[in-house]
């Protein structure tokens, strides 16, 4: 590859990934050299090549895959005084490295010489010590680890599932880690749904379905995310069925995530939903305020520990988890934004910054619940039907949820008590303040209550 081949994929980038990103990320890189499938490049300091590699680099190797280059993996040096230079000045210099970074063009890898197979490549950031702990992840946690010690479990499959960004992914990657650390002759694969499927058509296809089989069939641990992906899928819904039945017939381990309860996938066949019940399912439930704290301080002595010079002050951290509060993955690129923002202009993190920095993400966190909403979840919750919420029916069974859901309009929406009763099948306000009323004592007597209240808010609220 030459200078004006990466000349051509820069012109590009600016598209793909706007020209505040281009200018700011992509214009100081000076390209280096490419051999061996490997392109490198010069950045002035290892926080540009972290953030490139890890906001930029499929999308770079992507356009030299469209500019017929074979280049599999990204490699950012730090050059020590080297002024940023254009393609056009850049001679392949010899590199001054304090510190490399790389990206990996992410394959499907095939099996080894040795039989081991290998997945989907594993995240070295998914571990365990950097798995936060709180209240809604505790059992899920709990769980992982006991699976990832090894040896034979009361629980199989192990069934995680929970929305997005709230660390099923990370446990997932965890366990594989901490297997291969523990059990290195283990046989372990980690692979999406997606990627199954994608192997079995290619196997169909190229009539190597025995080694299909054969492959699946001889791990120790099999670990499929996304599970619901293959729902509405025969064929693969089949190759499963049997994988799966092969595997538990054999005493491995089979761990699989989704983002619904299997009970709840569409369109999954129900022998297979009957067998990823067998074990132990577990929720992530929606993330809390302490949770989210805890994420973020994590976060924080992360880069600190790489950044010295990284000041923060006192009121953001709080802020952000307060804020953000739908999703891990958003509340952690917020912080990651702040931080790159910082280190550019040279400042400290300060509130007003993050306010200014964060206002796109901060409006899409202000989400409004509704009060259809409110009402369906409540239905579901306690497995009651809408028509008896509205209705005039008083079985505690039906009271009981209809006054949670009376609670829940007042506390999550700016509806007054006669709004919240016309909706409620024309109740009378004072029926409205009552349940609220109830709902606040029952808080304080039954456990069962509260944590049915938090549970509906955080669900809400996500």
């Amino acid at each position: 590859m030459t200078n004006d081949t990466w000349g051509q994929a820069r012109e590009t980038l600016q598209t793909t990934i706007g020209k505040n990103n281009y200018k700011t990320w992509i214009e100081p890189l000076t390209f280096i050299s490419c051999a061996d499938g490997v392109a490198e490049f010069g950045v002035q300091t290892s926080f540009q090549g972290d953030w490139v590699s890890r906001n930029f680099g499929d999308e770079i190797l992507r356009q030299f895959d469209s500019l017929g280059q074979q280049v599999d993996r990204l490699k950012f040096s730090v050059q020590a005084n080297r002024p940023v230079q254009t393609p056009a000045q850049t001679s392949a210099p010899t590199p001054t490295p304090a510190t490399e970074k790389f990206t990996q063009k992410p394959t499907i890898q095939a099996a080894r010489s040795d039989d081991s197979l290998i997945g989907a490549p594993l995240d070295k950031r998914f571990t365990f010590d950097r798995f936060v702990v709180g209240k809604p992840n505790e059992l899920a946690h709990a769980a992982s680890r006991r699976v990832a010690e090894g040896g034979p479990v009361s629980f199989n499959p192990l069934f995680l599932y929970g929305g997005v960004g709230l660390g099923k992914t990370h446990l997932m990657h965890a366990i594989a880690w901490e297997l291969q650390t523990r059990s290195p002759e283990l046989k372990v694969v980690y692979l999406s749904a997606e990627q199954f499927m994608y192997r079995f058509i290619q196997a169909l296809r190229d009539k190597q379905m025995m080694d299909f089989k054969s492959l699946f069939r001889s791990v120790d641990v099999l670990m499929v995310d996304d599970v619901q992906f293959i729902a509405g899928k025969d064929s693969t819904q089949d190759e499963f069925f049997h994988t799966f039945n092969a595997l538990i017939d054999q005493q491995k381990q089979i761990i699989i995530s989704a983002d619904r309860a299997p009970g709840e996938i569409d369109g999954l066949e129900e022998r297979i939903r009957s067998r990823l019940q067998w074990g132990l399912v577990v929720d992530l439930h929606p993330t809390d305020y302490e949770l989210r704290l805890g994420i973020l301080q994590q976060k924080v002595e992360q880069y600190r520990a790489q950044y010295q010079e990284l000041k923060i002050s006192n009121g953001v951290l709080e802020f952000l988890a307060h804020r953000i509060s739908n999703n891990v993955r958003v509340l952690e690129g917020a912080l990651t934004r702040l931080f790159a923002l910082a280190s550019l202009v040279g400042r400290e993190i300060t509130l007003e910054m993050a306010q200014e920095s964060l206002a796109d993400i901060l409006r899409q966190s202000d989400r409004k619940v509704t009060m259809d909403e409110i009402m369906r979840k409540t239905c579901d919750y306690y497995n009651v039907r809408m028509s008896d919420l509205l209705s005039p029916k008083r079985s505690r069974n039906i009271a009981r949820p209809r006054q949670m859901a009376m609670w829940l309009a007042k506390l999550l929406t700016q509806r007054s008590y006669p709004e919240i009763g016309k909706r409620f099948g024309n109740r009378d306000h004072t029926t409205v303040i009552h349940a609220v009323r109830k709902i606040d004592e029952l808080k304080a007597q039954d456990s069962q209550v509260a944590e049915d209240a938090e549970l509906l808010r955080r669900m809400l609220e996500a």
